[in-house]
């Protein structure tokens, strides 16, 4: 079995890409804190490559921006392309499947939130905090 849930912050407002067919695809990453501190006392944090498509992708790019809370489910991908300096590279994403929202920020907004809709939504965001530095992602 693939599948895989996570909650996390977008690291930067998604961008809707058109393609032929009609078809629309949206590239994000997730920060995603973990369960505990390192020797520093500093909460270390993995960002995960995600790609959605279609009307789920309409949706993340219209009502997030860069801070946003959402939870995903999807699966796990691998993937390989050559680059331009005829490298092979290999790539590791979650394809999404199904998004939750939990506190939004607007893309290209003022950094307003949208309160959590219930308690449980809450209690996940309590200790959730965007790490302060950024991803340098290259560009494929």
């Amino acid at each position: 079995m693939n599948q895989v849930g996570l909650v996390g912050r977008l690291t930067k407002d998604p961008v809707l890409r058109q393609l032929s067919r009609n078809r629309v695809q949206s590239h994000f990453s997730l920060a995603i804190n973990r369960n505990y501190k390192n020797s520093r006392g500093e909460v270390e944090t993995d960002f995960i490559l995600c790609t959605v498509w279609g009307k789920l992708a309409d949706h993340i790019v219209k009502f997030c921006g860069k801070g946003s809370l959402i939870g995903i489910n999807g699966r796990i991908q691998s993937r390989s392309f050559m680059n331009e300096h005829s490298t092979k590279i290999y790539m590791t994403e979650v394809v999404v499947e199904d998004v939750r929202f939990y506190r939004l920020k607007q893309p290209d907004n003022d950094g307003s939130t949208l309160p959590p809709s219930s308690s449980v939504e809450q209690e996940i965001i309590k200790d959730f905090v965007l790490p302060k530095k950024e991803l340098q992602l290259p560009v494929v």
